[in-house]
């Protein structure tokens, strides 16, 4: 590097002295009067005059170090002592108390001044206290949680429940819950916000402390502080879990200085009077040109002017640098001289003359200082410009945002700048990610959105049943709708400003052309960018290491907007390639081992056993060979970390820290320090012992074709070369030989889908919750306006509470209705739709193109198919009601590819992992809820849909049942017996209120899907049987459980003590009446579209099935079902009658349809052989009790033969009760079948003959005898040995194989014993 002084020889650049001919218009070698005249110019005197030309001295090269001295010297005055100052204790230099001034768990940073808290409620003070004088000190709120912020004395003890202000001589301001401490508490001051800056004052001289939110004062919070001998006030802080902050005690600039008041670190202010002096003078190097030729100084503006290489101009930099350079490694004078240039340079000119401009200045920074201080003064600057964007205040224009973002542009368009930044800072030190974020305003009246929303509007929903569109809107509701509008279009006019801004930082992050300087931005972003998926995917349990959700939405968006920006730029170039509209991730990407995915789950299992499992395929299918040796290394690997021992886990580092001790994380907490320190000190009040962090794998161990980490790699290990195919090594058959873009954008692509299943998905959901506030003030508006109509003038007392209500929801209203405005414009606006919309169709392409490749589809990380899943769920509920998922191009094509992925997938025997199964099927029986996506299920191929019954129709055993189940019910839902309620229809009769609840989806069959079931059934031989048993075997469970179950309530119930029943078993046991009613529905869709299956005694297992149906097990079915259910005065009707908050839904209504749906189809739609089979069936069983079909309409006893039925009791359950949603038609066939069961029962209870107890079977003692086993000849009913037969092929008796079943007949095996006889 070149020396500094009048002598300097530059290295950095070759200067060459010109002919004399040229002199003066090129080299600007000067005379001497001129050069005298611009080094007075430029290092004027102290004051700032310009003596006459008389009476000043010459000025020359060899003379101006003697006159820089004296310019930049400080009086002895001006200088603050490094001893002690009156009124404070401590070191010059203020931090948190890292050795002994804290009680808890805390993640303190390097620098000392951000701090999270790691255990309920951590203390930490600072190593300076005052006690005499005026003293500030600055706590930058990074989260808005439960802190108390204030002073305390050093006799002061907290505890892990008692923090500041809990205790005498301390005094603490709570913004959470907006109160102030001292041993008691009251109201004071106003809510913070992420974000905000709270000042904390303290007078010693007249004894009152105060605080000040984001500069202006909440007033005197506490008076008559004790002062006197041993009195001393520390700068302390008490916090919860989670929660963070960062100090300013005065080593940066306060933001919100207050008069008379003094920080408590002391600024450098001789260093500061320096730095400004040379800088003035660097301006006006800046402001000025030699004109040689003219003998003159030429004033020029700064953006305009261009270092040519004159050396008077080179040797008068070299002088101010020599001073300068020093100071601008300090933090303060980075933020106070020249980031506070910086922006004036942005805020005075256009943005390409503000570009300029900086860009001038960093080509200055980089010739004239050492890189070492370069990079310091650029990692100061840069964080002090983060650290200003994050707590600027919300203002209507955004102002202070987007002078901060301009300026962030301009120095990162200098490319050896960028790249700096890039490689060491922005994803290492700093939090990158902060400058993609708009925080969302906690006081719309501080952001300035009254202003420009005046008028607030909220929607009307009607929410009755049965109504299906709005209430007509009311000519002054339209007009007050339209001017919300208005101004919601002005914020976010407002809002796009900030973000065309954040989206040129990413383009110039993204940029590939920049390779003079080394590698290009987008490849060392591509490593950090990596890294950053990393620990967010790695960590999802440690807060302090992942990034806010808040923070990765913003951030996605912009990643979106860059990427299809430079996607659609190679497209204009290269014909070949696709367009960002047909995007998507090539298949041979998840196993080629050249993009790492950490340790994130694949469909088909852990990376390592899928590429043992599938070398072969591999091998064949895409020409990548796994070397053994590197499978058994890794295999070996694997079981060392997992056997390893005790002892062996006991010596790793880091296991037990003691008080103080550091602990250097991989990074620090993302809601921690604005001061973005790297590392983070863990503090303990005693030593500890901390969970072990989960051992890196190193590159050595993992298995790839070739193993570099992502910080490793080149340029051509990405985009590859002639001979290298870079991340698209072993391209499928199936996959097209040209690229669709370059191979750096697909994996950025790849990290956008990552981001979203890491963390945007529940952040989209949870913003939500502002909507729905609003929705939930506005029903209580109404009501309350509803009561002042009704409410009698003559009580002034009930008018003036509901006066008063009303008041304060309509001021709630206004707020939230601003605050919604912010939401919808930053999350759910229709640009921020299309991005989500966008990233759906390429999952949904990426899972189509890695489904062909066969076997090795297992080697796809989950997380597309969640995003795929999970982005449809939010664009079908979190954008609307303003934003429809129906205006966006191609949803009709997209809604069905995604359905032909449900359909096909849910049930791949390639997909292992039980979530992502789970998903799956979550997501079809939510598909088939809605009319749009049914209908989309039903266009997939037919093909496909026939093998997704199939599917369906699989056995339950050994597989998530429930949901599938839901899924064949939703398709028969609005088909069944009484089956086409919104709401369930006893909720609304005994609950009247609850009618403006709101209701379930409609029903909406599907004939299509049903007619698939019923060709099934009816051709396999195979399928009926084995669903159908796996359909009664758990029904038989469900209702079982469900019985045991409400027997427990009621015992708990009739207790004297009166316990109460624990909530999660009445949601059980709730579950489990859904559960019967739902598998009781599947029943009655079965035998209603494929009824011989029961009817049919021909078929081998039709009557098997019938009697299980109708006859069951030792437990219940359908006539068991009715028995618990009818029986009078019951325990189902005891607990009924109850009404325990849980089992809102469990009443005689659903399960009684569902049971009488089943008995009709079969007793009354069947053909007539069919229903005199399971009239007989029915009958036969000892448990069958007409008086439960009697039960069904409100009749205690059965009618007599040819009577007409009585008008039903009222107050007895009856279906006649709801001809709201049970059919005139369907009232007669109960009728008919009551009618048809009394003539049936009383001619069987004529014919039948007494039984014998031998004559009864020896199992179940409920059926005679019919059936006989050969060869051993030991004889039972057949229901039990036609159930018996399902799973053993033994006898009961004498575990002799079964060979044959035969019927039975006590009167035939007589007479055919006396024949032989």
């Amino acid at each position: 590097m070149a020396s500094k002084g009048a002598g300097a020889s530059f290295s950095r650049k070759s200067y060459r002295l010109t002919s004399d001919a040229e002199k003066s218009g090129v080299t600007g070698i000067v005379h001497e009067k001129l050069l005298n005249d611009y080094l007075h110019h430029v290092f004027s005197s102290p004051d700032g005059a310009f003596p006459g030309a008389t009476s000043r001295k010459p000025l020359n090269f060899q003379n101006l170090p003697e006159h820089l001295d004296q310019l930049l010297h400080v009086d002895d005055k001006d200088e603050e002592s490094h001893g002690q100052v009156e009124g404070r204790l401590g070191p010059p230099t203020v931090v948190l108390d890292h050795t002994a001034g804290f009680e808890g768990l805390l993640l303190v940073d390097d620098d000392l001044l951000g701090v999270i808290g790691h255990s309920n409620f951590g203390t930490i003070r600072s190593t300076t206290c005052v006690y005499k004088g005026k003293w500030v000190y600055e706590v930058l709120i990074s989260s808005q949680g439960l802190m108390q912020i204030g002073w305390c004395t050093v006799s002061c003890r907290f505890n892990q429940e008692e923090g500041v202000g809990d205790t005498h001589h301390s005094y603490a301001y709570d913004g959470n819950r907006v109160r102030k401490w001292n041993v008691t508490t009251t109201n004071y001051g106003k809510a913070w916000a992420a974000g905000d800056i709270v000042s904390c004052l303290i007078d010693l001289d007249d004894g009152t402390l105060s605080f000040c939110l984001n500069g202006v004062s909440l007033g005197t919070a506490f008076e008559n502080l004790s002062r006197g001998l041993g009195m001393a006030y520390f700068p302390a802080i008490s916090l919860s879990f989670k929660e963070s902050v960062a100090f300013n005690f005065g080593s940066r600039p306060l933001r919100y200085p207050v008069p008379g008041y003094r920080p408590l670190q002391d600024p450098p202010r001789a260093d500061l009077a320096r730095a400004q002096k040379l800088l003035g003078c660097f301006q006006a190097v800046l402001g000025v040109e030699l004109d040689a030729v003219e003998g003159r100084l030429v004033e020029k503006e700064g953006s305009e002017w261009r270092l040519q290489g004159q050396p008077t101009v080179l040797l008068t930099l070299t002088h101010i640098f020599q001073h300068f350079a020093p100071l601008l490694c300090k933090v303060y004078l980075v933020e106070a001289v020249l980031m506070t240039f910086l922006l004036s340079l942005v805020k005075a000119g256009s943005p390409v003359r503000a570009q300029s401009a900086v860009r001038q200045v960093l080509d200055l920074l980089w010739l004239f200082m050492e890189d070492h201080e370069v990079q310091d003064c650029l990692r100061q600057l840069t964080m002090s410009l983060l650290r200003l964007y994050r707590f600027s205040p919300i203002v209507p224009d955004l102002g202070l945002q987007v002078h901060c973002l301009r300026l962030t542009i301009a120095i990162l368009r200098h490319e050896r700048s960028r790249k700096f930044l890039l490689s060491n800072v922005l994803f290492d030190v700093l939090r990158s990610v902060v400058f993609f974020y708009i925080k969302s305003p906690l006081r719309v009246e501080e952001a300035g959105l009254q202003e420009l929303i005046p008028t607030t509007w909220w929607p009307h929903r009607s929410s009755r049943e049965g109504t299906d569109g709005e209430e007509a809107e009311a000519p002054e509701e339209r007009q007050r709708r339209r001017a919300y509008e208005r101004g919601c279009q002005r914020l976010r006019k407002r809002i796009e400003v900030v973000e065309e801004l954040q989206v040129q930082i990413l383009k110039l992050l993204l940029n590939n052309k920049d390779v003079s300087g080394g590698e290009a931005s987008r490849y060392i972003f591509l490593s950090k960018f990596r890294k950053f998926l990393q620990e967010n995917a790695s960590s999802r349990g440690n807060v302090t290491m992942l990034c806010p959700p808040e923070y990765m939405v913003c951030f996605l968006h912009r990643l979106i907007s860059a990427l299809r920006y430079y996607w659609d730029e190679y497209k204009a170039s290269n014909p070949h390639a696709s367009f960002s509209e047909e995007a998507y991730v090539p298949p041979q990407i998840f196993y080629n081992g050249k993009v790492d995915y950490f340790d994130l789950q694949r469909l088909g299992g852990l990376l390592s056993h899928l590429r043992k499992t599938l070398k072969d395929d591999l091998a064949s299918r895409a020409n990548i060979l796994i070397d053994p040796l590197e499978l058994q290394a890794a295999t070996m690997d694997d079981l060392d970390e997992a056997g390893e021992s005790a002892p062996a886990a006991a010596q790793r580092p880091m296991q037990a820290l003691a008080v103080g001790g550091a602990l250097p994380l991989p990074r620090p907490g993302w809601l921690s320090s604005p001061t973005l320190g790297r590392a983070n000190r863990f503090l303990s009040t005693a030593a500890v012992s901390l969970m072990t962090p989960r051992r890196p794998l190193s590159t050595s161990e993992r298995v790839k074709v070739r193993t570099l980490s992502a910080e490793q790699r080149t340029r051509e290990d990405i985009e590859g070369s002639r001979w290298n195919e870079g991340l698209l090594l072993g391209r499928p058959p199936e996959e097209p030989e040209q690229p669709t873009t370059e191979n750096s954008l697909l994996e950025v692509l790849d990290g956008a889908v990552m981001m979203y299943g890491l963390g945007v998905h529940q952040q989209l959901g949870k913003m939500v919750g502002v909507s729905d506030d609003v929705s939930e003030y506005a029903v209580a508006l109404r009501d309350t306006e509803d009561k002042l109509r009704r409410c009698p003038t003559r009580r002034k007392d009930i008018l003036a509470e509901l006066t008063k209500s009303q008041k304060v929801f309509s001021e709630k209203l206004d707020h939230l209705s601003r605050r919604l405005a912010w939401v919808r414009t930053t999350v759910y606006s229709q640009e921020k739709m299309r991005d989500i919309y966008w990233l759906l169709r390429v999952c949904v392409r990426t899972v189509e193109h890695s489904d062909q490749t066969g076997p090795l589809f297992a080697f796809m990380p989950e997380f597309y198919l969640s995003v795929a899943i999970n982005s449809y769920s939010a664009l079908k509920n979190y954008f609307g009601p303003v934003h429809s998922m129906e205006e966006l191009p191609g949803y009709e094509e997209t809604l069905t590819r995604l359905a032909a992925i449900l359909a096909k997938h849910f049930a791949d025997t390639r997909i292992v992992g039980t979530d992502i199964r789970d998903s799956l099927l979550q997501a079809l029986a939510s598909y088939v809820c809605y009319p749009s996506s049914l209908r989309a299920v039903e266009r997939v191929p037919e093909q496909q849909r026939i093998a997704m019954v199939r599917s369906l129709l699989a056995p339950y055993e050994q597989r998530p049942w429930a949901q599938t189940n839901w899924i064949l019910v939703r398709l028969w839902r609005g088909c069944g017996f009484g089956y086409r309620y919104t709401r369930l229809p006893h909720l609304l009769r005994t609950k009247p209120e609850d009618a403006h609840l709101p209701s379930l989806q409609k029903p909406c069959p599907s004939t299509l899907l049903q007619q698939h079931m019923a060709d099934l059934l009816r051709q396999d031989p195979d399928v009926a049987p084995s669903f159908l048993n796996s359909v009664l075997n758990q029904l038989n469970w469900a209702f079982s459980e469900f019985v045991g179950m409400i027997q427990e309530i009621q015992q708990a119930a009739e207790r004297l003590e009166r316990n109460f029943v624990d909530s999660r078993q009445l949601k059980v046991c709730a579950t489990c009446f859904d559960l019967s009613v739902s598998l009781l529905r599947v029943l009655e869709m079965t035998i209603t579209l494929v009824p011989e299956i029961f009817l049919d005694w021909a078929q081998p297992t039709s009557e098997m099935l019938l009697r299980r149906l109708a006859q069951g097990l030792p437990s219940q079915l359908l006539n068991q079902v009715l028995n618990r259910v009818t029986a009078e005065r019951n325990l189902f009707d005891r607990v009924v009658t109850l009404r325990l908050p849980g089992l809102e839904s469990v009443d005689h209504y659903p399960i009684l349809v569902a049971v009488t749906g089943i008995l009709v189809r079969l007793l009354v739609h069947g053909p007539p052989s069919g229903t005199e089979r399971a009239t007989s069936v029915l009958l036969a069983d000892p448990c069958f009790q007409l008086r439960s079909i009697c039960y069904l309409l409100g009749q205690p006893e059965p009618p007599a033969p040819g009577s007409v039925l009585p008008a039903p009791d009222p107050k007895r359950f009856s279906l006649q009760s709801y001809t709201e949603y049970i059919s005139v038609e369907e009232l007669r066939q109960v009728e008919q079948m009551l009618a048809h069961l009394t003539s049936a029962s009383a001619q069987a209870a004529a014919a039948s003959l007494p039984t014998s107890e031998e004559d009864l079977c020896p199992i179940c003692y409920a059926h005679p005898i019919s059936a006989v086993f050969q060869p051993c000849g030991h004889k039972s009913c057949k229901a039990c040995i036609n159930q018996h037969l399902m799973n053993n092929k033994d006898c009961f008796f004498c575990k002799a194989t079964i060979e044959s079943v035969e019927d039975w007949e006590k009167a035939a095996h007589a007479g055919a014993t006396s024949s032989a006889a």
